[in-house]
This record gives structure tokens, sequence and C-alpha cells, in this order.
């Protein structure tokens, strides 16, 4: 006899008891066509050639179409599942499994294979590991590096709590940008992101800079939670403070019923309002849109980053 089971209770058995939240009609500045090019399709065989995840699928990003096209991919490592049960996020939950030893290879062969000029690499969270798995996130960038010397690689890492000094395996592993999302402001992240510490994320990025000043500094806020126009300029100023060079800002899409609500939809007009407000604070790079994710043309907008650096001391 064959056995039904719930892909999306499998995905997060700690959800599932939750009454199911409302679902919003998605207005037309949100929406986006299903992938279907060629690139695509190139992108997505590289990927299952070489057993790697992506966030762009695991989270059910919605550029992701857009941006395989290009072959553009935001590699996930250390596997497919997280310790976190985050209330905005799609990524699998549980307890994972052990680290394979060959994806620092199998992504930097990835990476060849893409041409890419510009590398996005982010993990799920790993409490289980006593670093977090800061080594093997040092052992993929090391690995990426001496296999593509030209390519420009940025992070994306979990907060490393209780992991005391595993961020300085990472940050001396010399990534060009070093990315670490706040996501929402303080007052929300017991509902939002219950197992992290507001302070905990921006201490991590402001140690980023204390231990090399030269390195770039990136963090995102997504908004339509429920957040105030002035939590969010806070979030800023408390950025700003911390050294953080770049920051993107995008709407929160609700995964599934089981997840957080959305509260609305922030239309694109004061998308350029906190652009506006942003730049007027210091960040060299502000990228704030509907469809803003944090590593959505991550290449071209670190170019972006390195031109605004240069010109300020100029």
């Amino acid at each position: 006899m064959a056995t039904l089971i719930d892909t999306k209770a499998a995905r997060h058995p700690e959800k599932q008891n939750r009454p199911d939240t409302p679902l919003v009609r998605k207005p037309d500045w949100i929406r986006v066509r299903a992938p279907t090019s060629a690139g695509y399709a190139q992108t997505r065989t590289i990927v299952r050639e070489r057993k790697l995840h992506t966030v762009c699928e695991e989270a059910s990003c919605p550029n992701i179409g857009e941006c395989w096209s290009k072959k553009h991919a935001t590699m996930m490592i250390m596997g497919d599942t997280c310790t976190r049960a985050c209330s905005f996020c799609n990524v699998k939950t549980g307890l994972p499994g052990p680290l394979d030893a060959d994806e620092p290879a199998n992504v930097a062969s990835a990476v060849k294979a893409m041409g890419l000029s510009h590398v996005v690499i982010t993990s799920v969270d790993r409490d289980d590991l006593s670093d977090g798995g800061a080594a093997h996130f040092a052992a993929v960038v090391r690995a990426i590096r001496a296999e593509n010397p030209d390519t420009t690689i940025e992070i994306l890492t979990p907060d490393f709590l209780r992991k005391e000094g595993a961020e300085n395996v990472v940050i001396d592993a010399r990534p060009d940008v070093f990315n670490h999302n706040l996501e929402t402001v303080p007052r929300l992240y017991l509902s939002i992101r219950p197992g992290a510490r507001y302070f905990q994320s921006l201490r991590l990025l402001q140690k980023v800079k204390e231990r090399d000043p030269a390195m770039f500094t990136k963090s995102g806020l997504m908004v339509g939670l429920g957040e105030t126009r002035e939590e969010v300029m806070q979030v800023m100023d408390d950025m700003r403070v911390a050294g953080v060079d770049f920051i993107t800002i995008g709407q929160y899409l609700q995964p599934t019923r089981k997840h957080a609500a959305v509260d609305r939809f922030v239309p694109p007009e004061e998308f350029a309002a906190y652009e506006a407000m942003a730049r007027a604070k210091g960040f060299l790079m502000v990228s704030a849109s509907p469809l803003t994710r944090s590593s959505h043309h991550a290449g071209e907008d670190f170019a972006k980053l390195q031109a605004a650096r240069a010109a300020k001391g100029a």
C-alpha cells in the first residue's frame, strides 16, 4: 500500500500545527513569469550534475528565471536542511546530515562551468556544528579562489550565534563581500526570526569591519511584515554605525499559508523613498525594490559598490 507524504509538512514539521494565515493577492508589480529559457535549463543541469543546492530553489526566489537564464545561481552549502525555523523562510528545517567533504571542489567546479565573474555563496544555519560550519564555509571560498582566481566572491553567512570566534575563520578566507541579513526590525524578531538575536547579527557585521576594514559588508531587510517606516530608518542607522556598506530592501513574499502572513505589499514609490533615505545616510550602495533579494544582480551591484568606494576615496 502506497503512503502519501505531505511534502510541505516534511519540509516544515514545526509549522504544521499553526493555523493557516491568509494569502493576499499579489499586485501587478510583484508578478514574474515562470522560467522556460534555455539558459535556465543549462544552469539547472550544472547544479544537478554536481549535486549542489541553491537558495534560488530552496527559498522559492521569484527571480530564479531571470538569474538562471544568465547562468547566475546562489549556491547554498552545508546541505538543504536548516536548524532554525524562521517563519518567513521556505528552506527545509530539521536535523541536517554530515557535511560533504567534496562540496568545496564541486562548488568551485560549478563556478568555472558557469563562467561566473562574481559568485554568491550562502548556507543553511548549522547550529549542530561546533563552529557553525565556519571552517567549511572558508574551505569553499578558498576552493573557488584556487580554481577561479578572477572570480569575485560574495558570501551570505549565518549569524554564528554561540560560536565564539567562528566568524574570524570566514573573514580570514578573504571573500570580497561579507553579507549577513538582519532581515527585519528588532520588534519583529520573536515572531519572524525566533532563533536569532538582532544584536548578534548587527555585531557580526561590525566584527567583520573591525577585523578587515577593507572588506565590503552588506545586509538586507524584508518589508511588508508589519514594520513601520521609523523602524526601518532606525535599522539603517544601526547598520551605518556597524559600518555596513551596502543595504538591500525587498518585499516579503509568503511561501505557504503556514508561514508569516504578508502585512501589506509595499508600493514601488515607497521603495524609492527608502533608497533615497539610505543614500542620504551614507551607504555606498543601495538596492531597494519589490523584487530585490540579497543576491539579485549581485555581480553588477558589486561593480557599482567598488566604483562608489573609489569615487568616495578620490
